[in-house]
């Protein structure tokens, strides 16, 4: 599919882009190359091709839950620069 010079300059337009003239050629040759690819890729057969979303099977590795012992209060607020009553003393953020 040929991209014509003035598809570019409108769409540039529309972006708000400021493209020599060089640019305008080089990215309708680049864009009729896309275009003449997705061509090529449309007219492979994909009947009985189950439809993908990626090319190789993904699956997530999570651990399982597992419940651990945890800090009490007095041990957590130990090291903190100040606390009160097993809470953290901050700065006020506003």
């Amino acid at each position: 599919m040929k991209i014509t010079k003035q598809e570019i300059e409108h769409v540039a337009r529309l972006a708000r882009l400021n493209l020599a003239e060089q640019e305008v050629d080089k990215f309708a040759r680049q864009l009729s190359d896309v275009l003449d690819y997705v061509d090529i890729l449309s007219s492979v057969d994909t009947k009985g091709v189950a439809p993908t979303s990626h090319a190789i099977p993904v699956c997530n590795v999570f651990r399982q839950d597992a419940v651990q012992p945890s800090l009490l209060p007095e041990e957590a607020v130990k090291a903190a620069p100040q606390e009160e009553e097993n809470q953290f003393i901050v700065p006020k953020v506003i």
